[in-house]
């Protein structure tokens, strides 16, 4: 009985170290299928963010915001100037205000072009509020002087190619995000005319077109979002989540998306909500998120807060 009994036990032994080895393989994790297409896509929108971003001219060029408090300012960068410039000569020129109009007269003698034509004598000095914006282009084209228009105030904008913020860009990290992160919304239009109250980071309100909202599943519930655009036309998304102040920026983010089609239709890839131009730069005058579209959901796709090199802004 006692060989009889090793042989036995010995087979127990053995259909015991089988049944646990299977145990094992059931729990082990199983791996997810990557969509070859998906990852090219994503990675091709990555590309590009980063160099728009990181572009001469991009957000993180800019160097200055400058309020016209008066009715003209001399700007340059000598300590002459009632504007003073971070970059460029010591005295650029004079900008003007009359109303709604601004005009830039050129200091004599420095080089300066628009659209690739030299200033020699006063120039209209157009916003971006306007059809086509001035952009003076200075420093053999490295500085680049705008005007933007918010509410009733105008601002000179400042870039420049050798910007610190360009120059040491510690580039962009992202949440893991994946395929589930991309939903099909329903677009929910709103009465022609409706509008939606956006505070901007200077406190400035400005009440934007508001076609509709997107409602779309996650989780076992229905979430909404407003949207900013004019009906049938490409839409803009301000956004907060559980991750905004803890590891996304905590302003909010963006999102832009494509208009509703014919089924009312819209396809939100959160994989692809970026950071406002303030994350990156204190000289920008970014919308900020709507009280209707602070998401209690975790949104662990998309760029993540953007940590500047030690010691800089």
């Amino acid at each position: 009985m006692g060989k009889h009994w090793g042989v036995w036990a010995a087979a127990l032994l053995l259909a015991v170290s089988v049944a646990g080895c299977g145990e094992k393989a059931l729990d082990a994790p199983a791996k997810v299928a990557i969509d070859p297409a998906f990852e090219a896509e994503q990675q091709q929108w990555r590309q590009q963010r980063y160099e728009e971003l990181h572009a001469a001219d991009g957000w993180t060029s800019l160097v200055g915001l400058h309020w016209l408090e008066y009715k003209a300012h001399y700007i340059g960068r000598g300590p002459g100037s009632g504007i003073r410039l971070a970059v460029g000569p010591d005295k650029l020129g004079m900008v003007a205000r009359e109303g709604d109009i601004v005009w830039f007269t050129p200091e004599r003698g420095v080089a300066m072009q628009v659209d690739g034509k030299p200033v020699t004598g006063r120039i209209r000095f157009f916003s971006d509020r306007d059809p086509t914006p001035t952009i003076v282009a200075f420093d053999d084209g490295k500085g680049r002087l705008s005007l933007i228009h918010r509410g009733e105030r105008f601002a000179l904008r400042v870039k420049h190619a050798d910007a610190p913020s360009r120059t040491n860009f510690t580039g962009l990290t992202y949440w893991p995000g994946g395929a589930s992160w991309r939903v099909t919304a329903r677009f929910v239009p709103h009465p022609a005319g409706q509008t939606l109250p956006i505070v901007d980071i200077t406190g400035l309100t400005t009440n934007m077109p508001n076609a509709g909202a997107l409602e779309f599943e996650r989780d076992g519930r229905t979430w909404r979002l407003e949207a900013i655009g004019e009906p049938g036309r490409a839409l803009f998304v301000i956004f907060g989540d559980r991750t905004s102040g803890h590891g996304s920026y905590p302003a909010g983010r963006y999102l832009d998306l494509p208009a509703p089609d014919d089924q009312g239709r819209v396809v939100i890839d959160f994989n692809q909500a970026y950071n406002p131009p303030c994350a990156f730069t204190p000289f920008a005058t970014c919308p900020l998120t709507p009280p209707e579209n602070r998401l209690d959901l975790r949104v662990d796709a998309g760029e993540q807060a953007y940590h500047a090199p030690e010691g800089e802004a």
